[in-house]
C-alpha cells in the first residue's frame, strides 16, 4: 500500500489549508456560535473542493478533513461528501448521479446522514413504480416515519441521508414532512431533531430490492465481494470522521506545544521538563495511529478492496485515542485550557463529540470483533 498523496491530492489539501487558514480563525468561530460558516462554505465550493472529492477519492478527503480538524471550521464538509457525493457517487443510479452530483458539488444541495442506531425509520411504498424516462435502475419512491433525536449537520442541510430499520438508504428533502428542531452538542455542531411523518424519499441505487423482511446486511451476501450501500456508507462515513478526528487532535497538540515551549516556570520552558515532553510524545502516537489507519481504510476502499474492519479499526483509534489526545492537549495548557474560551477548548470538545459520535471505543470495539468472528465463519 502507498499512501503518498497524488500531485492532486496535495494541491487540493494545501489548497483547503489556506482557505481554512484564513477565514476559519478563532475569532469568526466565536462569532459563528453553533451555527455554521456560509462565507467559508461558499469559499470551499466556488474553490471547486466538494465536488473535487468524486476524483480525489475517500483517501483525498481524510486528506482534506484533516485541515478541517486543525481548525474546527465550522462547516458542513464531511457530511455532505460522505452521505452525499461520495454515497450518490457509489450507490446511486445514473439517473440520480446526473440530478443529484451537481447541487452537491457547488454546495446547493447540503446533505447530512442520520443512521439510527436502534432504528425506529419505518418506509413504505417502497415497490413504486420508476418515473417515465428514468433509468431501470432508478430509486423507488417511499415515505420515512420516525424520529432519529441527534443528527449533526441537520440545521444546514436540504436532504437528509436516512437509514430505515431494514438498512435501506433513503434520500428526503428538509421539509414540512421532515421537521427539524435545534438540538445544542458538546461540541458547536448544527445539529436537530429529525421527525419524519409521511416524508417523501427516494431510495438511493436500485429499486425494488427484496431483502424478505431481513435487514441489510453489514458483510457482502455470499458469493459477492461487495458490501452493501448501507455497510458502504457507514464505514465511509466512519474512515472519514477518523480522519477528521486525527485533524482535532493534531490542532490541539500543535496548541499546546506552542504553549509549553513559550511558557516559562523556575526560569525555564514548560517544554523542557521530562514529563511534560512524555505526554506530547505519547500524544503524538495517538495521533499517528489514528492518521495511519484512517489512511488505510481510506486506500482499501479507493482500490476497491475489502475494508469494513479497517473502517471500525480507525473508528476505534479515533474515538478511543481522540479523547486522550484532546484531554492532554487541554492539560498541558495548565490554568489557560480550563478557560472556555480558550481556542484549545474547542478541540476538546470538537474531540469528544467526535468519540461519541463514532460509537465510543467499548462500542466499536466490540462491533469490530463481531464482524471479525462473522468473517471467519463466513470464510
Amino acid at each position: 500500500m502507498d499512501f503518498t498523496p497524488t500531485e492532486e491530492q496535495a494541491a487540493a489539501r494545501d489548497l483547503v489549508a489556506r482557505i481554512f487558514g484564513d477565514l476559519a480563525t478563532p475569532e469568526r468561530l466565536t462569532a459563528a456560535g453553533t451555527d455554521s460558516d456560509p462565507e467559508l462554505w461558499k469559499a470551499l465550493c466556488a474553490a471547486g473542493l466538494v465536488g473535487a472529492i468524486e476524483e480525489l477519492g475517500l483517501l483525498g478527503l481524510v486528506l482534506l478533513l484533516e485541515e478541517q480538524g486543525r481548525t474546527t471550521a465550522q462547516v458542513p464538509f464531511a457530511s455532505t461528501c460522505v452521505y452525499g457525493l461520495l454515497a450518490v457517487t457509489a450507490h446511486g443510479s445514473p439517473e440520480q448521479r446526473e440530478r443529484l452530483l451537481p447541487g452537491i458539488g457547488d454546495g446547493s444541495v447540503v446533505v447530512c446522514g442520520a443512521f439510527p442506531a436502534q432504528g425506529g425509520v419505518r418506509a413504505r411504498g417502497v415497490r413504486g413504480e420508476a418515473e417515465q424516462g428514468q433509468d431501470e435502475q432508478a430509486s423507488t419512491r417511499g415515505e420515512l416515519t420516525g424520529t432519529i433525536p441527534v443528527v449533526p449537520w441537520l440545521r444546514d442541510a436540504t436532504h437528509v441521508l436516512v437509514a430505515d430499520d431494514q438498512r435501506g438508504l433513503w434520500l428526503t428533502p428538509v421539509t414540512e414532512a421532515a421537521r427539524v428542531e435545534a438540538v445544542e452538542l458538546t461540541a458547536p455542531w448544527s445539529a436537530g431533531r429529525l421527525t419524519l411523518d409521511g416524508a417523501s424519499a427516494e431510495r438511493l441505487g436500485a429499486a425494488g430490492v427484496d431483502l424478505g423482511g431481513q435487514a441489510e446486511p453489514l458483510l457482502p451476501r455470499p458469493g459477492s465481494s461487495t458490501p452493501s450501500p448501507y455497510a458502504d456508507v457507514l464505514a465511509t462515513a466512519r474512515t472519514a470522521f477518523a480522519g477528521l478526528q486525527a485533524g482535532v487532535c493534531a490542532g490541539s497538540l500543535a496548541r499546546a506545544v506552542a504553549h509549553v515551549n513559550a511558557r516559562e516556570q523556575f526560569g525555564r520552558p514548560l517544554a523542557t521538563r521530562q514529563a511534560v515532553q512524555l505526554r506530547a510524545a505519547d500524544a503524538h502516537m495517538d495521533i499517528e495511529a489514528i492518521r495511519v489507519t484512517a489512511y488505510e481504510a481510506a486506500w482499501r476502499r479507493d482500490a476497491g478492496l475489502p475494508y469494513a474492519t479497517h473502517a471500525l479499526t480507525a473508528a476505534w483509534w479515533a474515538s478511543d485515542a481522540g479523547q486522550r489526545v484532546v484531554h492532554a492537549g487541554q492539560h498541558l495548557h495548565g490554568g489557560a485550557g480550563a478557560d472556555l474560551d480558550h481556542p484549545v477548548h474547542r478541540h476538546f470538545l470538537w474531540g469528544r463529540q467526535l468519540d461519541a459520535y463514532l460509537g465510543g471505543g467499548g462500542q466499536v470495539l466490540q462491533e469490530l470483533g463481531e464482524l471479525i468472528v462473522s468473517e471467519e465463519v463466513r470464510s
